[in-house]
């Protein structure tokens, strides 16, 4: 069993991710959206990599880079609490005899704080895109995962909430794909849904081997 992390297992916090945002842009002396517009262009390379870098090159100064960090930093923190049930459905898994590993694309400081948070000690794999260098779709992103939990592709299953391709991502490396979202938006996804994290436990058995 594998699960992407925001909008699956945590909600996207958008009200902080403003405030987080406006705080920068006030440290640089910039406005907020001049900022977003400059940061939202760096793409998917500000999850692999380390983030002082990709700060860097957007143009931020040595003598603010600290301060900024400091800034995204806490917002990571406030934001990564799990969604109803998250913890005691990946808890009922591992009694399960389920192993349950974990593919987040993500900056370095979810893996800095991840420590400090619920989920900490209940994932036997982690992929975090800041270290491992590449972020789904790519299917190595999913292979390694796999690869660390000891099981086929074929015997794992993917639970995301479909953001960046990543469950027909999933489908391509081989990995059964479930889409987690909110009941009122179900997206384009055609395959299996689910509304809730602990909807999950339906779709596995009670008792398994391994």
């Amino acid at each position: 069993m594998i699960f992407d992390l925001w909008e699956t297992l945590v909600d996207f916090d958008a009200a902080h991710a403003g405030e987080m945002v406006a705080g920068i842009a006030a440290r640089l002396g910039e406005q907020p959206e001049s900022f977003r517009r400059r940061w939202d262009a760096v793409g998917q390379r500000r999850y692999i990599g380390p983030i002082r870098d990709a700060l860097r090159g957007i143009g931020v100064p040595e003598d603010a880079l600290e301060d900024v960090c400091a800034l995204r930093l806490d917002y990571n923190r406030r934001a990564l609490v799990p969604r109803s049930g998250a913890v005691e459905t990946l808890r009922e898994l591992r009694l399960r005899g389920l192993k349950v590993g974990l593919i987040s694309i993500c900056s370095e400081e979810v893996e800095l704080l991840w420590p400090e948070t619920a989920f900490a000690g209940l994932f036997d794999a982690e992929v975090f895109s800041c270290t491992a260098g590449l972020s789904k779709p790519d299917p190595r992103a999913y292979l390694a995962c796999c690869e660390q939990l000891g099981v086929e592709p074929a015997e794992a299953l993917f639970v995301g909430d479909g953001a960046n391709d990543e469950l027909a991502g999933a489908e391509r490396a081989g990995l059964r794909a479930v889409q987690i979202h909110h009941p009122v938006e179900p997206g384009d996804w055609r395959g299996e849904r689910i509304t809730s994290v602990p909807q999950i436990l339906e779709l596995v058995p009670k008792e398994t081997p391994c």
